[in-house]
């Protein structure tokens, strides 16, 4: 047996800065995903002739959806590419594509220029799965669900400050003289793309000091057999597979149902909410709309840090999917009904059932699909893939669909008026829900025992 070439990783020790930067790499990649949800309608409306109005719906929903699009497509490269150079030199490059395609998207006079600043944004994005495999370099397994945990928490961190940031600072000229006549004046979405590509920056200078390379060459691959192409015929040879393999299957496709109609959320909301009240909309601002985001990310936070673990434990896993989509779509077809005179408290209560529902959702599912992978013999690798190439679709088709749905819809007179949106989310966690129900009992939920705990716990 060639023992060097069967050693054990960790190949390089994992310093505190390492992981500093892992998890600023992940945050920033996240920010950049959610940085424009708050006034991307506000920006369409901006740049759309007023011969093309009725499109708006659908330019939020492509402008949204081609940043997850190009992810998906482009994170094999990247992964295979690391595999190749190594993971620095790749994390790297991420990070200045982030700071050049940030900005030009704040700088954006029309929506083709938006949309490719948007889509080049999304291509350099493809971090995430590279952070993952570096910690998977440096990590025994003793460390690795202490570190995977880590990467989970900045996903969160990121998808909570990104709209709040995006709402805050958007317009600044109108709130802050100190803007007014300057290239925040005629570019009013600059400020938060602008702190977006400074906070690239900044990681990208922490990396160069403290981000050793953690793929040394002797496990590099010599070989162009895992280019783009490959993987992605691979990938979805994988996808294929799973989607036809039992109780696994059925996991995948609940999953695919919820992220489905949770994304279609993501775009109709912002359209909703900036609707007059006379339209029956609730004339939030940019920074309104951010807040509320915002509030939505910290509760999902807080869901997984203190209530997952007790309610696994007491319900098991299998008992609280089912309990988790219902919960989520009450939340998301309530949204559409909200009076104005009590639009905050509406809309904090709504908002508390969607990120309680998503934050005991996404735990569940990806622990209760890791435990019967690991039953039913499966190689978990693909497994998880499999579920994040579905995941990655529904992300993409998601938004696409709010939107063509809202602008054909919006405008119309009941049932098919401005709430048809919200009720197709609420049909997709419907039927989410009813499949979730052809989940087996595992023992650990028959006993109602639990054997991992909470992300606080931990």
């Amino acid at each position: 047996m060639d023992t060097k070439e069967d050693a054990p990783l960790p190949v390089v020790d994992a310093s505190k800065g390492a992981l500093l930067v892992l998890f600023l790499v992940t945050v920033i990649d996240m920010i950049g995903f959610g940085i424009v949800i708050p006034f991307l309608t506000y920006l369409v409306e901006d740049l759309t002739p007023v011969s093309q109005e009725a499109s708006i719906g659908i330019w939020v929903g492509v402008l949204m959806t081609s940043y997850s699009a190009a992810q998906f497509l482009f994170s094999p490269f990247w992964g295979s590419l690391s595999d190749r150079i190594g993971r620095r030199p790749v994390l790297m490059v991420g990070l200045v594509g982030n700071t050049v395609f940030f900005t030009m998207f704040g700088l954006a006079n029309t929506l083709l220029i938006a949309l490719a600043a948007r889509f080049l944004a999304g291509v350099f994005n493809g971090n995430l799965a590279v952070a993952r495999a570096y910690i998977g370099d440096v990590s025994t397994p003793q460390q690795l669900a202490t570190r995977m945990g880590l990467i989970g928490a900045a996903f969160g961190l990121g998808f909570t400050f990104g709209p709040f940031i995006g709402g805050e600072l958007s317009d600044p000229a109108s709130r802050w003289e100190v803007f007014t006549g300057t290239i925040f004046d005629a570019n009013p979405y600059l400020l938060p793309c602008a702190v977006a590509s400074l906070l690239s920056i900044l990681s990208l200078l922490v990396a160069i000091r403290n981000l050793p390379e953690s793929l040394p060459l002797e496990r590099r691959t010599k070989s162009e057999r895992t280019s783009w192409t490959g993987g992605m015929i691979q990938t979805m040879k994988n996808t294929s597979s799973m989607l036809r393999s039992g109780s696994v299957s059925v996991v995948i496709w609940v999953s695919m149902l919820f992220i489905f109609g949770f994304t279609i959320m993501h775009a109709v909301f912002i359209l909703y909410t900036q609707m007059s009240p006379t339209d029956g909309g609730l004339a939030f601002s940019e920074a309104d709309n951010g807040r509320v985001f915002a509030m939505i990310g910290i509760t999902g936070i807080l869901t997984q840090g203190f209530l997952i673990g007790p309610l696994s434990r007491r319900l098991g896993t299998r008992r609280l999917i089912p309990i988790a989509i219902a919960i989520t779509g009450l939340g998301l077809v309530l949204i559409p009904y909200t009076e104005f005179e009590h639009r905050w408290l509406h809309i904090l209560i709504v908002g508390t059932l969607i990120s309680i529902g998503n934050g005991l959702f996404q735990p569940s599912s990806s622990s209760f699909l890791t435990r019967i992978a690991k039953s039913e013999g499966y190689e978990l690798g693909v497994v998880m893939g499999a579920q994040e190439s579905v995941g990655a679709f529904a992300r993409i088709i998601g938004p696409l669909t709010g939107g063509f749905v809202w602008v054909y819809t919006d405008a119309r007179d009941w049932p098919l008026d401005y709430h048809t949106a919200f009720h197709l989310c609420g049909v997709l966690m419907i039927l989410a829900g009813m499949m979730s129900l052809r989940l087996p009992l595992l023992p650990e939920d028959e006993s109602n025992q639990s054997s991992e705990p909470s992300f606080a716990e931990e």
